[in-house]
This record gives C-alpha cells, structure tokens and sequence, in this order.
C-alpha cells in the first residue's frame, strides 16, 4: 500500500504553529495540495507555506475561525477554488488556551471554550466537506485527540472533557459516513513538546513513558499520514494513541 497522497487534497486547521505545521509538512511531502488554515497569523502561516514549496510541495494559506459557521463556509470556498476541486482530507487540530482550573475556579463557559474547537469546529468543517467528499465517494477525516481523555488529567476537566466529546463524534461519524468509503479516526498525542513547552521541564513525564522519550511532532505527522494514504483505507472509527505507551494500562 503506498503513503503517497499525490492529487489529494489536504485541510489542516491550525496549521501554522505547533503540531499543525509539521503535520501539514509531512502531508506536502508525500504530494498532498495543503491547505495552511490559520486564524490570525498570517506570517506564519506564510512562512509554513514557503518553507513547503522551498521543499518542492504546494500549500496554501487561508485564515479562517473555524468556531465560525460562516468563516468556516468561507475557508471551505476559498480553498476549492484555489485548487479547483474538494476536500479530500481534513486535519481538525485547530485548539485554543487550555487553562489549568480546579473544580472550584471552574465555570460552565471554560467548559463551552473547549467544545467550541474540539466539538464545535469539527462539525461545521466536516459538514463543509461532506459534500465534495461523498461525490467522490472517498474521503479522510482525522480528528486530533489527546491522552489526557485516558489519563484523566487532574484540573483539566473541561479539556478532558471536550476531547472525550471527540472521541463519541468520532466513532459515531465512522459508522454513519462508512457506506461513503470515507474513514474517522482520531489521533491521540502524548506530550509533544512545540514552541510553547520550550521552557516546561519534561523528565518526570519522560520518566513514565515505556520507549523512554518524549515524542517529536513528526510522530504525529506519520501518523496523520498512515492514515490519510491509501494504507489506512480499511480503519475507521479507531482512536490511536501516539505516547511512546504512556497510556498503557490504562
């Protein structure tokens, strides 16, 4: 089975910072058009589209607020008509500040934040996309997850939470859009350090990871694109864990 991905055509949200960038570079790497969504960094995302095409891939960056159903509508437009067809994979990893709150300082609005990008968004840009997708009879939708939803990770409930939420659309999606040939799966990290960990210590988390590392983005970024190629063509409705076994047990 090949891991190519030529004449695809790739949304990734929040694809201008963090595990979004590496992951959208792994995906333009193995012949994916890729769209960079950003929400309000337009250099960046530039730069991420640069950096792509000075490795001989294509990108393109489109902004976008993909809490927004008419943002998300626009996003969607934008980017058939810059590569003049449809949505063959979409990445929902698009986040936002993920405050450490005990039960206490807690409010029923830090919870409805999480679900705006983790619930919220994965379903304007999937409906968006269905369309093109069911056309074709064919399609890739990768949700990013977390391992906190197994590690239930304390003073992070409405994050939990919202990616527990996740999960349920997940594998329900998978069964309804099955017929379709069009797979949902969700990918769920461990603690990969990018730009806004560079100053957390990171040995107690290594410590209790069975491969004893801590995971790179491009872990996350082969496992987008095993599942984005033709390889995963038969695993729908799975959640994968990419932790170095750090949820094992569990």
């Amino acid at each position: 089975m090949s891991h190519r991905l030529n004449g695809k055509v790739a949304l990734v949200t929040g694809a201008s910072r963090g595990l979004g960038k590496h992951i959208s570079k792994t995906l333009a790497d193995a012949g994916a058009t890729v769209i960079v969504n950003y929400a309000n960094n337009y250099k960046n995302a530039q730069d991420m589209v640069d950096f792509i095409a000075s490795d001989g891939g294509r990108a393109i960056a489109i902004q976008g607020d993909v809490r927004d159903e008419e943002s998300v509508e626009k996003l969607i437009k934008q980017a058939e008509e810059k590569t003049q067809g449809s949505i063959d994979i979409l990445v929902n990893n698009a986040t936002g500040p993920q405050p450490v709150l005990s039960i206490e300082e807690l409010t029923w609005q830090d919870y409805l934040a999480q679900l705006e990008f983790f619930v919220k968004a994965p379903l304007l840009l999937t409906k968006a996309v269905l369309p093109g997708m069911k056309e074709k009879k064919n399609g890739r939708i990768i949700n990013i997850g977390s391992e906190v939803v197994q590690l239930g990770t304390p003073n992070h409930s409405n994050y939990v939470m919202a990616k527990a939420a996740q999960l349920g659309l997940t594998r329900s999606w998978a069964n309804e859009l099955g017929s379709f040939s069009i797979t949902v799966n969700m990918i769920n990290p461990g603690f990969i350090p990018v730009e806004r960990h560079e100053a957390e210590d990171t040995s107690e988390y290594r410590s209790g990871v069975p491969l004893g590392r801590m995971g790179v983005p491009q872990d996350i970024g082969n496992a987008v694109l095993f599942l984005a190629s033709d390889a995963g063509n038969f695993i729908t409705g799975q959640s994968l864990s990419v932790n170095g076994g750090n949820t094992l047990g569990i």
